[in-house]
C-alpha cells in the first residue's frame, strides 16, 4: 500500500512537470501548418515592387487654355515630330525669353541679343538701337508682368518646329533726351501690349534652345 502511493505521488510530478514545459505558450512557437496551407502556398514568393507615385500629369482644362483652338494640330505636328514637347514647359521658357529679349534690347546690349534671335530679328534690333544713341536717347523700361502667354500659332516647316507666342503684358516705359529729361511714357504707369513672337527649333538638334525669328503686334 505504501508503495502504491508513492508511485500515485511520483507519476502526479511527472505530469505537472510535463505540463509546465508543454503546456504553456510562450509566443514563439512556430505556428501548426493545415495541409491545406501547405497546397495553396507557393515555392517562391514574388518579391514586392513599391509603385513609384506618377508624375503629376498637366490637367487636359489647363493645357488647352494654353493653346488657341487654330494651334491645335500645329501643336499635334512638333509632338509628333519631337515627343519631348511639352506646352507648359515651353511656354515657360518663352516667358523667360521675352524678358530677357526686351530687357537686353532696352539697355542695348547686342551681345546678348545674338544669342537670342536670329541674323534678321537681330539686325531690326539692332537699328533701332544705333537710332537711339543717334539721337541720344536712352530708355527705362521695366517689365511689370505677363499677364498671359498662349500658343497663337504652331506647325513644322521640314525639321524646323514653329510657334507663335501671344504676350499679354504689362510694360512701364519711359524715354528721356541725352539731357535726362522725360520725352515719352512715365514709370509710373504700364501700358498693357499685345506682342506677337516666333521662336523656332530644330526638332533634330541637340541644343533644346528656341531662337526668335519674328516679332509682331497682335490685334
Amino acid at each position: 500500500m505504501p508503495e502504491i502511493i508513492i508511485l500515485a505521488c511520483v507519476a502526479l510530478f511527472v505530469a505537472f512537470r510535463l505540463y509546465a514545459v508543454l503546456g504553456r505558450r510562450t509566443g514563439h512557437e512556430q505556428p501548426i501548418v493545415k495541409p491545406a496551407d501547405l497546397q495553396q502556398a507557393p515555392l517562391m514568393a514574388r518579391p514586392q515592387i513599391e509603385q513609384q507615385p506618377a508624375a503629376k500629369a498637366e490637367p487636359m482644362g489647363t493645357v488647352a487654355a494654353m493653346i488657341d483652338p487654330q494651334a491645335l494640330d500645329g501643336v499635334r505636328q512638333i509632338v509628333a515630330a519631337d515627343p519631348h514637347f511639352d506646352v507648359a514647359t515651353f511656354l515657360d521658357g518663352a516667358r523667360s525669353a521675352y524678358r530677357m529679349t526686351l530687357e537686353a534690347f532696352w539697355r542695348g546690349d547686342e551681345a546678348e541679343l545674338r544669342k537670342l534671335v536670329d541674323d534678321e530679328v537681330y539686325d531690326a534690333f539692332v537699328e533701332s538701337i544705333a537710332a537711339r544713341r543717334e539721337a541720344g536717347e536712352t530708355v527705362e523700361n521695366r517689365l511689370v508682368s505677363i499677364e498671359r502667354s498662349t500658343i497663337d500659332h504652331a506647325g513644322m516647316g521640314g525639321q524646323m518646329a514653329i510657334v507663335t507666342v501671344r504676350f499679354d503684358a504689362d510694360i512701364a516705359a519711359v524715354t528721356r533726351d541725352a539731357e535726362g529729361h522725360v520725352v515719352a511714357g512715365s514709370l509710373d504707369d504700364a501700358v498693357q501690349t499685345h506682342d506677337l513672337w516666333t521662336f523656332s527649333r530644330h526638332v533634330k538638334a541637340d541644343d533644346p534652345n528656341w531662337i526668335l525669328i519674328e516679332t509682331d503686334e497682335a490685334a
